[in-house]
């Protein structure tokens, strides 16, 4: 629907034009996605990768609770089994019992 609606209130432009802007539309989105990529790179190296933490969002105590904890907490699941794995090994695994880890 969405293309029979442009189609209706537009004129048709040459198709040169067209290459020309689709081009430079290119560019530009190649030039601020490779600036976003290296701000997210910038912001972990300064120690910013949590940035909800870093800017006060989330307590201290909600960043020191393991992932599996707050993914369970999240879900609403009170009681679980928690395996940490690291490439093809086990790391660690704990029990969660009425939401407590």
């Amino acid at each position: 629907w969405w293309h029979r609606f442009v189609r209706k209130r537009t004129k048709p432009i040459p198709e040169e034009t067209a290459v020309l802007w689709k081009r430079r539309l290119s560019i530009a989105y190649g030039l601020i996605a490779w600036n976003a990529f290296g701000l997210v790179v910038y912001n972990v190296y300064k120690g910013k990768a949590d940035w909800a933490h870093y800017y006060g969002i989330k307590s201290d105590e909600e960043h020191s609770t393991p992932p599996g904890a707050a993914w369970a907490n999240t879900l609403g699941i009170k009681n679980a089994k928690v395996y940490r794995i690291s490439g093809f090994k086990k790391v660690d695994e704990y029990d969660i019992i009425e939401g407590e880890a």
